[in-house]
């Protein structure tokens, strides 16, 4: 499927919260956008057919760009799986990521693997920018703040 990634990292928090950050609207708009990005959730139907669509804006630039997908699986805790398609037509193509999260000693062990990148984007690019975003996942994640 064109240029692939695979990223691997464990996370101190269970996998019901690192399910959550990929399926609530606000917590993926909170780790989701690489360093330098905010972004924004415009639909998020988190249901296997289900749909979703956001916007990352450079912070610098106020430029925007606009993707967006369908769910094709979705086992609660375990595995996620949907597309990933921008708007731009320099980015044609459709991406599939899929997420794999399994229960640790000390945590969940995360999987992402994204195929189909664009072969205008460079793969190191899309690592950098998962590296960060998966920064911003274990710091929304990792906290048990009671009340």
């Amino acid at each position: 499927m064109g240029n692939t990634v695979k990223l691997h990292r464990i996370l101190r928090t269970t996998p019901e919260k690192v399910y959550r950050a990929f399926t609530e609207a606000d917590a993926w708009a909170r780790w989701l956008p690489p360093n330098g990005f905010t972004a924004k959730v415009h639909h998020i139907e988190p249901t296997v057919g289900g749909t979703w669509r956001m916007s990352f804006t450079n912070f610098t630039t106020g430029k925007s760009h606009s993707f967006g997908g369908t769910f094709f699986e979705l086992v609660p805790n375990e595995r996620i799986r949907y597309s990933d398609k921008f708007d731009d037509p320099s980015l044609a193509g459709e991406m599939q990521t899929t997420v794999t999260l399994k229960k640790v000693a000390c945590g969940t062990e995360l999987t992402v693997v994204q195929e189909g990148i664009p072969s205008v984007i460079p793969t190191e690019m899309c690592y950098l920018g998962w590296q960060e975003s998966l920064e911003h996942l274990a710091r929304l994640v990792e906290p048990e703040i009671t009340d």
